[in-house]
C-alpha cells in the first residue's frame, strides 16, 4: 500500500473508535487527562515583578520608525535642523596618476600600486628565508643595483634580496633606509590646514 493512503486508512480508524467510545458516555482519554476539579482552582492574581524576579526588562521598541521619521533624522527638518548633503569641497586630483581623492591623504590608485610591490618583496623574502625569524635588516637590491661601498661591519646580520625586474620610479631607494633623524621630545603641537 502507499504510504500516504495507509496513514489515512489508520486515522480513519481510530476516529471510528473514538466515536464508539464517545457513544458509551466514556469520556475519551485526552480529556480525561486534563480534566481538574474546580474547586482545587484558585485565581492569583499576579504583576510582571512576579515574572520577571530580581531581572530587568530592556526598552525594546513596540513599533517600527516611519519612513517621515527615518528621513528626518537621517537628513534633518527644515523647521529644526536642516541636514541636507552638501558637496565636498576638499576632493582633488593626483598629478601622478589623474585619479580623484582626497585632500590630505593618499592617492588611493598610487598606493595599490606600492601596496602590490610591497607585496611582492614581501613574498620574495618569504621564500628566500623560508620560516626564519626576519630579525636582521634586509636590503631589497632591483637589476642593475650595486651594493653600495660600505665597512663590513654594516654587513654584518643584514640579508640581501635580489629582485629580477627595474626598479618602479614610485618607489625610491631611501623609502626602505631606516632614518638618521632622532625621534623629537617636544612637546609642542603643529598647528594644523596650514596654507
Amino acid at each position: 500500500m502507499i504510504p500516504g493512503v495507509r496513514r489515512n486508512v489508520i486515522d480513519l480508524l481510530k476516529n471510528i473508535e473514538r466515536n464508539i467510545f464517545n457513544f458509551f458516555s466514556h469520556p475519551p482519554r485526552e480529556i480525561a487527562y486534563a480534566c481538574v476539579n474546580e474547586k482545587q482552582i484558585q485565581h492569583q492574581k499576579f504583576s510582571i515583578k512576579d515574572i520577571v524576579g530580581d531581572g530587568f526588562l530592556l526598552a525594546v521598541p513596540k513599533f517600527r520608525r516611519t519612513v517621515e521619521k527615518r528621513w528626518k533624522r537621517k537628513f534633518g527638518s527644515p523647521e529644526y535642523q536642516w541636514k541636507m548633503l552638501v558637496p565636498r569641497t576638499n576632493i582633488k586630483v593626483c598629478h601622478e596618476c589623474g585619479h580623484y581623492h582626497e585632500r590630505g591623504r593618499l592617492c588611493g590608485n598610487c598606493y595599490k600600486k606600492v601596496e602590490a610591490e610591497t607585496k611582492e618583496i614581501q613574498d620574495k623574502i618569504v621564500e628566500k628565508l623560508a620560516n626564519k625569524p626576519i630579525e636582521n635588516e634586509v636590503i631589497v637590491l632591483y637589476d642593475g643595483e650595486n651594493l653600495p661601498d660600505q665597512p663590513k661591519e654594516f654587513w654584518q646580520g643584514k640579508r640581501i634580496i635580489e629582485m629580477k625586474k627595474e626598479r618602479p620610479q614610485f618607489f625610491s631607494k631611501n623609502l626602505l633606509q631606516k632614518t638618521t633623524q632622532q625621534p623629537s621630545e617636544s612637546t609642542d603641537v603643529k598647528p594644523t590646514d596650514l596654507a
